[in-house]
């Protein structure tokens, strides 16, 4: 199975200015992982990716979503209050001010990005100060801004498909795979109207029991698409006993309370065929299509069964993200995991980014978790991120 290295191995042969500075994240995960983590475990001199999660609001209910799902923690009225909190452009200027001598991949998402009213002049700047941008959407308003998209010449665009067409309704909401449809034929004419190859455009499909038999349908429907890349994401996944550990853990150790993790233990991951899911991934891996298909994360074919039935067993362990990458939450917080925001470092709104990527707070973070069991928390045994950044466990 392929990694998202594949990726840029692609972008060298058709964009090779996009994918050298799309190789600078990939190196300063290793070099955090091998070095920093080892040599010099509190700071980091690295940053290679920042996530923006730029609003809580989205128009989806998908309902494996840790956010706005069936256990999700974002929803009604308390999602409402969120919104109003959001960052306001002129404090995204001054951080990206901060950050563009390191040139980080920056990759904007949410609840839904292009709810957040400040998008398109925000994307603007950060292009502008030579940053390379990517969006994660859900992609239902793709068709109504196409052509402002590739104008702007936006790099990168991953949008959220998880089945063909009634699988991914059942799962996010009717009418959402025609929109998404619709979006990428927009955007493909008028790539072809404006005589641009930008955005490059992935879909990127989460993996649960209520879509994994119809993966290879998806697969061969997304060939009109002219994607740049296909990434089948196994899911992130806890159950009540981990959550319960993650609860406990950080509490003795950082002194802090958790609300996120409980809205990934969903039970999305059970009486997932471990032997049928690998049948179909390669097939799906197998086929003549002009996209690299990545698996995240990539497993070796008999220990698929045991990322969803096992969650107690780890795959990925010592986790590299706070020594390369962090997440500007959308009330300006600052987090080393994206999806799990429960010890925020500092806030951009008042204080400079490196003051907070290495201050108090970020040291002892990185410092607890270096000095964890297997180098993670017991909630990051099936964390996304952990799944890109960790280090394969043998066998796996």
């Amino acid at each position: 199975m392929k990694t998202n290295i594949s990726v840029v191995r692609e972008l060298l042969r058709k964009d090779p200015v996009l994918a050298k500075k799309m190789v600078h994240p990939f190196v300063a995960q290793k070099k955090s992982m091998y070095v920093d983590r080892l040599l010099h475990p509190a700071t980091t001199a690295e940053l290679g990716l920042i996530y923006f999660r730029l609003t809580p609001l989205c128009n989806l209910r998908c309902v494996m979503c840790g956010q706005r799902g069936d256990k999700g923690v974002l929803k009604g009225s308390f999602a409402a209050g969120e919104a109003k909190k959001i960052v306001p452009l002129e404090d995204y200027k001054r951080l990206v001010d901060q950050i563009k001598h390191k040139k980080p991949v920056v990759y904007l998402w949410g609840g839904e990005p292009f709810l957040y009213p400040d998008l398109f002049p925000l994307i603007d700047y950060m292009m502008e100060a030579g940053l390379v941008v990517s969006v994660n959407t859900n992609g239902t308003f793709l068709e109504k801004y196409a052509k402002e998209i590739v104008e702007r010449k936006w790099h990168a665009l991953f949008v959220s498909l998880d089945g063909f067409e009634e699988t991914n309704d059942r799962i996010r909401g009717s009418g959402s795979y025609r929109r998404v449809v619709d979006g990428f034929e927009a955007i493909n004419r008028e790539k072809a109207r404006q005589g641009s190859h930008y955005p490059y455009m992935g879909v990127v499909t989460t993996v649960n029991n209520l879509n994994y038999k119809d993966l290879y349908a998806l697969a061969e429907a997304t060939r009109p698409f002219k994607l740049a890349w296909h990434i089948y994401n196994l899911g992130t996944y806890a159950n009540d006993a981990i959550v319960a550990r993650q609860r406990e853990f950080m509490k003795r150790e950082l002194d802090t309370d958790i609300a996120c993790l409980p809205g990934y233990a969903t039970g999305y991951n059970e009486d997932i065929d471990g032997q049928e899911l690998y049948d179909i991934l390669s097939r799906i891996h197998a086929m003549d299509i002009d996209h690299p298909i990545i698996t995240v994360p990539a497993l070796e074919p008999d220990k698929i069964d045991i990322y969803y039935s096992k969650l107690e067993e780890p795959v990925r362990t010592h986790c590299s993200v706070p020594w390369s990458q962090c997440n500007i939450d959308y009330n300006g917080d600052v987090c080393f995991c994206a999806d799990y925001n429960d010890y925020p470092l500092g806030n951009i709104r008042e204080t400079p980014f490196f003051e907070i990527f290495n201050g108090e707070r970020a040291r002892k973070f990185r410092l607890a978790l270096k000095n964890s069991k297997d180098g993670i928390f017991p909630g990051c045994i099936r964390c996304y991120q952990n799944m890109l950044c960790g280090r394969r466990v043998k066998g796996f």
